[in-house]
């Protein structure tokens, strides 16, 4: 028997929607201050990494990985610019967003657009495949030809998903407006302006220190900021009782609320990530500042549930989950989409 769907069985969501609008005001004096913390943090591990290449070049590769984490955090920083989340003036945020995107290496316009678009049609099975891990449901899947089958295992490969494709979003997807390129001139200046900028940075560094730093410290922080942001973005939307609904029943605010997780994770990382893991809270309203969701949380404890918190540890078990099961109403491994109801 067919579950009926959440939007069916929850109406609730929407009453979130004026309480949670008292939490969007944001503080200018707030988001410049969590920038100028952020970025004087990043500089002083690339100051750090620079003088570690004199050392060992381990040493300074080991450093820019972990500066990956305050890239992430200033990727999720230029993310709040592009809702219009991080200041009261949207052009003000719109240019820290732009500046943001030559370390990023995102174009802020390109992705704000597309971004856009994931949060209007998240969890609508007739909207797919913008901005999000594309997902197919048991059925498509079965449908699909051995080598259709073989080519969407290839694409949900661990491998695939947190190495190869962070790194093909990050430097090569990212270098044109894909999506978006016959949207006029606005998606063409946002990808070449922002491909200029990083040529006249890695321009910088060649004269400066040569290929060694382009490879120990932009390289090493880039891909593994990509690889962290990649893997957050997968486990806030592909856990196992997400929500997916075909347009008849989709609710644009039910599947805010059940389709996005709480990733529960220590403090320092919910820092380091700004605070991105709530991101139920986040889908419900994209207005409201970064800092300021943990006081969602605190003043509304009840949404720690409808968000399906996940722990690190039980976040892992989300790697196995491939395919949407209408059926069962919730992600399946390959082996449970062949199996009976019963058995799964």
């Amino acid at each position: 028997m067919t579950v009926p769907p959440a939007s069916e069985m929850s109406p609730e969501a929407r009453r979130w929607v004026p309480v949670l609008a008292r939490y969007r005001e944001p503080s200018d004096r707030r988001s410049l201050l969590e920038i100028a913390v952020t970025l004087a943090a990043f500089a002083l591990l690339w100051a750090l990494g620079w003088w570690a290449m004199s050392v060992s070049a381990w040493l300074a590769a080991a450093i820019a990985v972990l500066n990956g984490f305050f890239l992430v955090r200033l990727f999720v920083i230029q993310h709040d610019c592009g809702h219009g989340s991080l200041f009261r003036n949207k052009t003000l945020g719109d240019w820290v967003g732009r500046a943001l995107g030559v370390l990023t290496v995102t174009p802020y316009d390109v992705w704000r657009r597309i971004h856009a678009i994931h949060h209007g049609v998240a969890g609508n099975l007739d909207r797919r495949g913008v901005g999000e891990v594309f997902t197919l449901t048991a059925a498509e899947y079965r449908a699909r030809s051995p080598l259709g089958r073989l080519r969407y295992r290839v694409y949900r490969h661990p491998l695939v998903l947190f190495g190869i494709g962070p790194a093909w979003v990050f430097l090569v997807e990212n270098r044109l407006p894909l999506g978006l390129m016959r949207a006029g001139p606005r998606y063409w200046i946002s990808a070449m302006g922002t491909n200029l900028g990083v040529v006249l940075a890695l321009g910088v560094l060649y004269a400066a220190g040569g290929l060694a730093p382009i490879l120990l410290l932009f390289l090493p922080t880039t891909l593994s900021a990509a690889t962290i942001g990649v893997w957050l973005f997968y486990v806030q939307h592909q856990f196992e009782e997400t929500h997916y609904d075909p347009e008849p029943h989709w609710d644009l605010h039910e599947a805010a609320l059940h389709g996005s997780s709480h990733y529960d994770l220590p403090v320092v990382f919910h820092w380091l990530t700004a605070n991105i893991g709530l991101h139920h809270v986040h889908h419900l309203n994209s207005r409201i500042p970064f800092y300021r969701l943990p006081a969602v949380l605190r003043d509304h404890p009840e949404l720690e549930s409808p968000g399906h918190k996940l722990t690190f540890l039980e976040s892992l078990h989300c790697v196995r989950l491939k395919l949407w099961d209408e059926e069962r109403r919730r992600l399946v491994t390959l082996r449970e989409a062949f199996a009976p109801p019963a058995a799964a």
